[in-house]
């Protein structure tokens, strides 16, 4: 399965190890970081299932450290009268009040071996002593590090991973275009590759995909671009048209239309490799792939005007112009000619 992003911690105060979301596993004390919430809950649901496996007995209690009561996680981690291991799980960790500050870090000088603790802390700086003592290697702890799922490349290594886990084949094209249908949430996209793995039959495909989520702006604002890009100033209009009269925002279609185009000017006359190109520009090799298929025809005047006419579409969309529809429409033939009418 696929591995979140890097943590971002100083490794050279950290002593602990420090794991995917997908290589969660128990011990004494978990500090699960980041501010993805899905991937986080996901790795806390992971943990809880392999206690359970190990023992159907295992108690489950759950603690908020926003509106803790003193003594509240020294009771509960106390050996019960059967020897039954505990798990308890503690939420709002960034939020916590300063009695479970305390207690907190007294217990993590001396954890109890039958207990697992989950702390889930999504950020901030409000608990920072008890994460440094964590990091630290007190109470012999690990930490799983759920970072966001920002970059396109970051969502489409997850969607990767989650249909490599599942055993489904799924086309490069058809990933991309769940990818760009939910670029603006991981739990959303988490949700449609689940919904997908479940419902599609067979390999899944570019058509299965516009079948089931076709109609959202972000999928018919990347359709409006590509073939705009590729000169196809006939499907661009058509498919605009049809998402403006359902009530479509222009925005997200002249920001697509930005993303395009910039990347298209970043990478054109560089001959470095794909994966080369990669951390330089800010995009997945596949990315670059892609928009170094899209160059063809275009020129570096075309590609300056292009971007003229998108900077010129984003400010009449945004309040800047009398017709935002018509200025959207104009951008979408200049990018159609290649930037040369």
């Amino acid at each position: 399965m696929a591995v979140a992003a890097s943590p971002r911690a100083n490794k050279a105060k950290v002593a602990i190890a420090q794991l995917s979301w997908s290589a969660a596993k128990p011990a004494p004390l978990v500090l699960v970081s980041g501010g993805e919430g899905f991937l986080a809950d996901r790795a806390i649901s992971m943990i809880r299932e392999q206690l359970r496996a190990a023992d159907p007995s295992l108690e489950v209690s759950d603690v908020d450290a926003s509106s803790y009561s003193p003594g509240q996680l020294l009771t509960l981690a106390s050996p019960s009268l059967f020897g039954e291991p505990r798990l308890i799980r503690v939420s709002n960790v960034e939020k916590c009040n300063d009695d479970f500050l305390v207690d907190a870090l007294d217990y993590v000088a001396s954890p109890d071996s039958e207990t697992t603790v989950i702390l889930r802390h999504d950020g901030g700086v409000r608990g920072k002593k008890l994460l440094d003592s964590l990091r630290a290697g007190n109470g012999g702890g690990i930490e799983i590090i759920c970072a966001e799922l920002k970059s396109d490349s970051d969502k489409f290594d997850f969607a990767t991973g989650e249909f490599r886990q599942a055993g489904r084949k799924i086309s490069a094209g058809a990933l991309r275009s769940l990818v760009s249908a939910f670029a603006g949430s991981g739990a959303e996209l988490a949700s449609a590759c689940q919904q997908l793995i479940s419902d599609a039959v067979g390999e899944i495909s570019d058509r299965t995909v516009d079948d089931y989520y076709g109609g959202r702006i972000e999928a018919t604002a990347f359709k409006v671009v590509d073939s705009a890009v590729a000169g196809r100033l006939g499907d661009a209009l058509l498919t605009l048209r049809h998402a403006l009269s359902s009530g479509a925002d222009p925005v997200p279609v002249v920001a697509a239309f930005a993303a395009k185009l910039r990347l298209m000017a970043k990478i054109s006359g560089d001959r470095r490799s794909a994966g080369e190109l990669a951390g330089a520009v800010g995009a997945a090799p596949w990315q670059i792939d892609r928009a170094r298929k899209d160059l063809q025809g275009w020129n570096e005047p075309g590609l300056a005007r292009a971007i003229e006419a998108i900077a010129d579409a984003d400010a009449n969309v945004k309040g800047g112009g009398r017709d935002p529809v018509y200025a959207v429409e104009r951008m979408v033939m200049i990018v159609a000619s290649y930037g040369r009418d």
